[in-house]
């Protein structure tokens, strides 16, 4: 079977990138800071593997965000070791296959939003889950202002 492959860009198309296979997770997110930078109620992400992403363009950052400073749009934040898209800059939409696992900051989930069924819902940042026993264990620690 094919290794799936895909594309993403900014609006104005001077950032353009390729992610290859699957990613390791999808989440939402309610943070305050999610909201603020997504515009939206909620941000919808991947990660992949650092190795399996490629770029081109130029990008501007502020704090843990990438972003287009032509046209302002959100592209991937690469890391040491893992790179987040925003689902939404992906090229082909629905993006089939990519269904969120978790949420983080749930309780900034607005009312009118359901659960996710059968996602991890997490009251703030996002820990390891044993899946076997369903015990959170050894928390990931992430940036977010209250």
């Amino acid at each position: 079977m094919p290794e799936i492959a895909r594309t993403g860009s900014c609006l104005c198309g001077g950032v353009q990138y390729r992610v290859a296979g699957e990613p390791r997770r999808v989440g939402l997110c309610h943070c305050k800071d999610c909201r603020k930078t997504s515009g939206s109620a909620f941000h919808a992400y991947a990660v992949w593997p650092l190795q399996a992403f490629e770029a081109s363009g130029i990008t501007s950052t502020y704090g843990a965000r990438s972003f287009c400073p032509t046209c302002g749009s959100r592209v991937p934040f690469v890391g040491e070791e893992e790179v987040e898209v925003t689902i939404g800059s992906l090229d082909v939409a629905p993006t089939e296959g990519l269904v969120p696992d978790y949420e983080l900051w749930i309780g900034r989930r607005e009312s009118w939003l359901q659960a996710l069924p059968e996602a991890y819902q997490f009251e703030h940042d996002r820990v390891a889950v044993d899946s076997a026993a369903g015990n959170e264990i050894d928390p990931e620690p992430r940036q977010e202002s209250a």
